[in-house]
């Protein structure tokens, strides 16, 4: 048979196709930044590269020369000058002659002052090998550098970037998604609320044409009137699903295995007698469950309907009360498992979205009020436990005990 998608499906799937664009531009964006921004930390730290070697030049120029008339030049320039790459300058025997940018704490004693630095040295030495300075009869002076404050803030910037999208992109998407839920809640509210609206009038007009038929001679013993009560019952129970949905749904303590019982009950007179149901149950029969009746049995009906068109009208649906293997003990879960046509691993998310389905007429609502009802107003679960095209399907619905 083949597959209808209503144009709601449609615009959800142009709109993952939307994110999707989205997030691949954002990752183009961010991977062009990261690029671009090491290009120039290269570029930074060649040129830092380049001070510190003319740096430490310097340093062993001063050392070995005796003309002064140029000393005071170099210093000046080149020496005094570097006010941004943090520099330690110490001997061969590595005790230390001068530091330059090294931010030491303030108020530190001379031995926490020397053992700061020589956690620097370590760190320089880390980042860049030392730079020997030959000053003449066989001795030497060390140049210990690092990065300067500027350069490392280069290099976190396109993290802190990145990450800084990140979390507007995490954020944006669930305010997307809750203005979705929240659009789509008064969609089915507002739909709900309005076909309520719609059947009492009809429904006022039908319970008093029953009256008529009781009081009349002709009519009061006739098997239809208290058919057409049947049903009258039927659309009261219907209008009441409609009305509560919106409403905050009382749930109250019933025993579970009575009202699937009677859920069955009532749709097994109404669909084709090729279609067997059982219920069975691993739980006392005594156990409770916290639901709303007249919503319970909506979720109850809307799955077993899918499962009797899944079936052609023949085969076998049963459901199975039992505590779920994980979670949480008080858990009741009820397997509903028909011997359909199965459902595929590619629509067994599908299934439940508002406007999917299979049959040349409906409109693809069942299951995806069904879910709402289990997981919005009695804050369980539904989901598709098992499914093998040409086999059959399981849907599991979890209650708390």
């Amino acid at each position: 048979m083949p597959t209808a998608v209503l144009p709601t499906i449609a615009i959800y799937d142009q709109k993952s196709r939307i994110k999707l664009v989205i997030v691949a531009v954002a990752l183009l964006i961010g991977a062009a930044t990261v690029i671009y921004t090491n290009l120039l930390v290269q570029r930074l730290s060649e040129r830092e590269q380049q001070q510190i070697d003319l740096y430490a030049e310097t340093q062993r120029y001063i050392i070995n020369t005796e003309e002064e008339s140029n000393l005071s030049f170099l210093y000046d320039e080149i020496i005094e000058a570097n006010k941004t790459i943090p520099v330690i300058i110490t001997d061969g025997d590595d005790n230390i002659i001068d530091a330059r940018n090294v931010h030491v704490p303030e108020g530190a004693s001379e031995e926490k002052t020397t053992r700061f630095l020589r956690d620097q040295i370590n760190q320089m030495r880390e980042q860049h090998p030392p730079i020997e300075i030959k000053i003449g009869a066989g001795l030497r002076n060390f140049l210990y550098y690092k990065e300067s404050d500027l350069l490392t803030q280069l290099r976190l910037y396109p993290l802190v970037q990145l990450a800084i999208i990140g979390c507007l992109a995490v954020i944006a998407y669930f305010a997307f998604s809750y203005s979705r839920r929240a659009e789509q809640n008064r969609v089915w509210v507002g739909l709900a609320k309005e076909t309520a609206h719609q059947l009492g009038t009809p429904l006022s007009s039908l319970v008093g044409w029953q009256q008529y038929l009781r009081d009349s001679e002709r009519f009061k013993d006739e098997p239809i009137v208290e058919e057409l009560g049947k049903d009258i019952r039927r659309l009261e129970i219907i209008t009441e699903r409609f009305s509560n949905i919106g409403s905050v749904p009382v749930l109250k303590d019933e025993n579970i295995l009575r009202v699937t019982e009677n859920a069955i009950s009532y749709l097994q007179s109404r669909v084709s007698r090729k279609v067997s149901f059982e219920v069975k149950t691993d739980l006392p029969t005594d156990t409770p469950a916290q639901v709303n009746v007249p919503l319970f049995d909506w979720v109850i009906e809307n799955i077993c309907k899918n499962a009797v068109d899944a079936m052609d009208g023949r085969g076998s649906i049963t459901l199975h009360l039992r505590r779920p293997v994980r979670g949480n003990k008080d858990q009741i879960a009820i397997d509903i498992t028909d011997t359909g046509k199965g459902i595929s691993k590619s629509r067994m998310q599908r299934v439940f979205l508002p406007g999917y389905t299979t049959k040349k007429r409906g409109w693809g609502l069942g299951l995806a009020l069904a879910k709402r009802i289990i997981e919005n107003y009695h804050k369980g679960r539904l989901f598709v436990k098992w499914s093998e095209p040409g086999r059959g399907t399981t849907f599991r619905v979890i209650l708390n005990g």
